[in-house]
């Protein structure tokens, strides 16, 4: 049995495309779980969804033994997403882990994430591991990179590893150094403590929780109880991570691995929450994770109004596996019963939606990301909305406040004329700007955050050529002169389609809105107006024109006034359907109007 002192956990953190993955499968090849040349690539990136994008989406964990100086050693190692939608999965990892690779891509240097990465690293008191990748790419720039280290983390030449996680070059080396300069688990003690750092649902097992054993130890079949709700579990089956799931005996200190809880109960194991012995004390309950808002909001609904019941099955089990998701019901004059949900950012509710659709077979409408503003009333009182729909409540407004982001942007200094241009005109204020080297620039704005949701990041990666980057964290909020925009169709709000923009964009944002709306609707006997209005004033309008059938198709012989007649009596039918008739628009024409927007 390989002891606590033997034990090491470790995530690898990095940028995104800075070579994360694959140095977890040079791990792997080393470790002897795989064979070099007969796998896969990435091979920890398990979903299809990671693999098409070419990105990591959620933290995966596996177990290496490895034989080091006549010792046994276990490498609990996490592979980490680099995108900044998904840096609270970072979070959670390296809260199970005493020590961090930092991974910096030789060719492009420090990026954004790489900051924000090793910011959350230092905080937590991680040893950390710095790590040059692709030194075999003849674009490599070691003296440069090893600077911007040194100016991020202190780091001196020496104390950086060069490797190739492609050829594996100094890649044994680097694991080396992980056995040798991480230590172990840095309590143990008889009474148990568990943190759940990740979990998600089974159809066949129930919950099945990731957990770090900080002291004490976990069976299969024993009563535990968690910490905060005093709820006794009785796990089926524990184990670490091995490609997969592989049982044993019991986890214990040091160790990171799972437990199959056996519950069918998706409320009872939240991230964050801790399992302890079934007669501990609150003393024994480990701080979890801070809470995390939702940066943007959007509601979803069932194509189908039949498979509500299937949505909310299936948002209840995928939050248990994303606890940084948000849901709650609420209902359209469009669409019916559905739910608002809240995400990270825009790349975060894509993987969602797609996941949905992908894992619980679901057919989904959904509605324009937007982001939460704060009215305040008249007499004082504060309300948060995550809905545009819901601002017609309050007609006592004082004044409205926007949330505002702090944005760092990294990028080669001949793109910075155009990207200094990008953030005034999204209404930022310029903050910082600094070199990190003579070729490479970082920029720090404030921006507000409805803004950043607006395809900022195409524009951004559009302008600098794919070489910028970027990260945002919220830091407040600010007045703002912000309107509801919103879309009517033959005279009808649809509730569904309303949003907060700055009222220096309001009618360029309405017209345009209106012309991708009125280019889906299809014709129908009456005309359609589409309009964009501020409250009652109409800011932009076009008309889908109505079709003519041909009532005289079938008219054969007499005199031109019967032709007459039946024209007339089709002008007043029609004139009749658009003063009661409701336009009835293809559940597809919304969809496509509002993917365009995703």
């Amino acid at each position: 049995m390989i002891t606590n002192e033997n034990i090491r956990n470790i995530s690898i953190i990095a940028h995104v495309d800075h070579g994360k993955s694959t140095l977890a499968d040079r791990f792997l090849e080393l470790a002897g779980l795989v064979k070099p040349g007969e796998h896969e690539s990435q091979i920890l990136d398990s979903m299809d969804l990671e693999r098409e994008r070419g990105i990591t989406i959620k933290s995966q964990p596996v177990s290496l033994e490895y034989q080091h100086e006549g010792s046994k050693y276990r490498v609990n190692i996490i592979d980490t997403p680099g995108h900044v939608d998904f840096s609270y999965e970072v979070s959670r990892a390296l809260t199970a882990c005493e020590g961090a690779i930092l991974l910096v891509d030789g060719t492009q240097g420090v990026q954004a994430q790489t900051l924000a990465h090793s910011d959350e690293a230092i905080d937590l008191g991680l040893h950390i591991i710095p790590v040059i990748n692709k030194i075999d790419s003849v674009n490599v720039d070691i003296d440069s990179v090893s600077e911007q280290i040194f100016d991020l983390i202190g780091s001196k030449k020496e104390e950086i590893s060069l490797i190739s996680a492609k050829t594996g070059n100094g890649v044994e080396e680097l694991f080396k150094r992980v056995i040798n300069e991480i230590s172990p688990n840095p309590s143990v003690g008889k009474d148990l403590k568990a943190l759940i750092f990740d979990s998600y649902f089974d159809s066949y097992k129930g919950v099945i929780a990731s957990v770090r054993i900080f002291s004490g130890s976990i069976e299969a079949n024993k009563e535990y109880i968690l910490g905060n709700n005093k709820n006794s579990i009785y796990p089926t089956e524990v184990g670490i991570f091995d490609l997969g799931m592989k049982p044993i005996s019991a986890l214990g200190p040091g160790e990171v691995g799972y437990i199959v809880t056996g519950s069918k109960d998706l409320k009872e194991f939240n991230v964050g929450e801790t399992i302890v012995d079934k007669s501990a004390k609150d003393g024994s309950i480990i701080e979890g994770f801070k809470s995390i808002n939702p940066n943007v909001y959007s509601s979803i609904f069932p194509s189908d109004a039949d498979e509500y019941i299937k949505l909310r099955d299936a948002l209840d089990k995928y939050s248990l596996n994303d606890s940084s998701f948000f849901f709650e019901p609420e209902s359209s004059s469009a669409f019916g019963f559905g739910f608002r949900c809240g995400f990270l950012g825009l790349l975060h509710m894509e993987i969602v939606v797609e996941r949905l659709e992908r894992e619980y077979d679901l057919s989904l409408i959904v509605t324009p990301p937007t982001v939460e503003v704060l009215l305040i009333r008249n007499n004082g009182e504060e309300i948060l909305i995550k809905n545009p729909s819901k601002m017609s409540e309050y007609t006592d407004i004082d004044e409205i406040n926007e949330r505002i982001a702090e944005v760092v942007v990294i990028s080669p200094k001949k793109y910075l004329g155009n990207i200094l241009k990008l953030l005034t005109e999204s209404r930022g204020e310029q903050k910082n700007l600094s070199f990190l080297s003579s070729e490479r620039v970082k920029i720090v704005y404030s921006v507000p955050l409805l803004e950043l949701v607006s395809g900022f990041y195409d524009t951004l990666k559009s302008i600098s050529q794919g070489f910028a980057t970027f990260d945002y964290k919220i830091v407040s909020f600010k007045k703002a002169d912000l309107v509801r925009v919103d879309l009517l169709v033959n005279g009808q709000e649809v509730d569904s389609f309303s949003s907060i923009v700055a009222k220096e964009n309001s009618e360029s944002f309405g017209k345009s809105r209106v012309e991708k709306l009125s280019k889906l609707i299809p014709r129908q006997q009456f005309d359609i107006p589409i309009q964009a209005a501020i409250g009652s004033r109409i800011i932009a309008r076009q008309t889908v024109k109505a079709l003519r059938k041909d009532v005289t198709a079938k008219l054969y012989g007499g005199d031109v006034s019967r032709k007459k007649k039946l024209l007339e009596s089709q002008k007043k039918g029609k004139k009749k359907m658009k003063k009661i008739g409701n336009v009835n628009i293809p559940k597809e024409v919304f969809k496509n109007f509002l993917k365009q927007d995703l």
